[in-house]
């Protein structure tokens, strides 16, 4: 008997002809998420990958790791025997020992059968199996609806594979299958979750953050590389560009009406995230705004900052409310590092009254009472880039 891990997968199943694409990529972010450190050859067969351990011993951290991996809907570690109706009968009392049938009380066989040429029918197969399994396990009783115990059975080419726990992945698309795109990454709660959700559709990300020493602290730029390892857990290293802020705030603070403060800023955080994008070669900017959350997110709003680029601009929290995103960086590992007490560029110089509905012509008035060119390519020499592959220990 082989061990190994059966990963099923959703929507890449329904690509078509670009299918085998999606399914190596898959592959390939499957071997990076294991690393050197779990050997295991990772294998395809039509519906499912395959990854074979050698042995059990490494099954645990394999399954932790791959839980990450998007693209996976679920994994199991999984018996492979040899294509006769004796090897499988061995493979279903030896993968129900294993599970300590003990803690069981109603079990069900469940049989697929795609490689036609075995001797037995699905539905053959279900009975003989399930008739051996209460020989030789006594306390197990059937129950077809709500068994506490699932014998799945897949029998292929290769040979039949058993299996039946089954650990959830996050689904999605894999990293990579849909090019590549820059996160404008603050320390808060919502633009972490964003950078998931993209990474969730296949995005490849870099991250942009605005920094404004000595108005924001080092902890807090920390606190920002340390959401870029979260990230990065998930969807591969990621490039964090780093852009010195605090002139364009200053500048900001002494020559532009108070309440269109944030709006400004936001022009230019956006010029200078479309200069980086191009730079590396990124097809959109991703944001973690979400309609009237905060002042700057009202349509207007939106629509003015909007109007330095024709890049698109991915927002998929758009349609979320605050609950809804805090409960998404719970589950992603983010939220209790985007609630360390440290503020970002975002949070300081806020006005009293934030305009919400501004016009575009009165914003471009303000704009032209700066050097607006000029800040920019500051701010675009300033950048400091690093590469960040996983959270540092204790980040959360």
């Amino acid at each position: 008997m082989d061990h190994l891990l059966l990963i099923r997968y959703g929507e890449i199943g329904l690509k078509g002809k670009n299918r085998h694409l999606f399914e190596e990529q898959l592959m390939r972010n499957i071997r990076a998420a294991l690393g050197d450190a779990l050997p295991g050859r990772v294998q395809r067969a039509y519906g499912r990958i395959f990854v074979e351990l050698g042995d059990s011993a490494h099954t645990r951290a394999a399954l932790e790791r791959l839980q990450k991996v998007f693209g996976i809907v679920a994994v199991s570690p999984a018996l492979r025997v040899p294509l006769t109706v004796e090897a499988v009968e061995e493979g279903a009392v030896e993968l129900v020992r294993r599970l300590g049938p003990a803690g069981a009380r109603t079990f069900r066989v469940q049989a697929r059968r795609p490689n036609k040429a075995f001797p037995l029918t699905s539905q053959e197969i279900n009975e003989r199996i399930g008739a051996l399994l209460l020989r030789t396990y006594p306390q197990l009783k059937v129950d077809l609806h709500q068994p506490e115990l699932v014998v799945s059975i897949e029998v292929r080419e290769q040979g039949a594979y058993l299996y039946s726990e089954q650990t959830p992945g996050p689904g999605g698309l894999p990293v990579g299958v849909s090019s590549h795109a820059l996160l404008l990454l603050s320390g808060g709660i919502d633009s972490p979750v964003a950078g998931w959700m993209a990474m969730k559709r296949g995005i490849r990300l870099d991250a942009i953050h605005f920094h404004s020493p000595p108005f924001t602290s080092e902890r807090a730029l920390d606190k920002v590389k340390d959401l870029t390892g979260v990230l990065a857990s998930w969807g591969g290293p990621i490039r964090l560009h780093v852009v010195r802020f605090t002139e364009i705030q200053k500048e900001l603070r002494r020559q532009a009406p108070a309440e269109l403060m944030i709006t400004l800023m936001r022009r230019f955080m956006l010029r200078i995230a479309v200069a980086v994008a191009q730079d590396v070669g990124a097809l959109a900017l991703v944001t973690g705004e979400s309609v009237g959350q905060v002042a700057s997110q009202t349509l207007e709003n939106m629509s003015v900052i909007n109007a330095v680029t024709s890049m698109p601009i991915l927002r998929p929290l758009v349609g979320f409310d605050k609950q809804e995103i805090v409960e998404r960086a719970q589950a992603i590992g983010t939220y209790s590092i985007s609630i360390r007490p440290y503020e970002d560029c975002c949070t300081i110089f806020v006005p009293a009254h934030p305009a919400t509905r501004p016009q575009l012509a009165e914003v471009e008035a303000a704009e032209a009472a700066l050097d607006v060119a000029g800040l920019v390519r500051e701010a675009l020499a300033s950048i400091e880039t690093t590469t960040l592959a996983e959270a540092p220990a204790g980040a959360g």
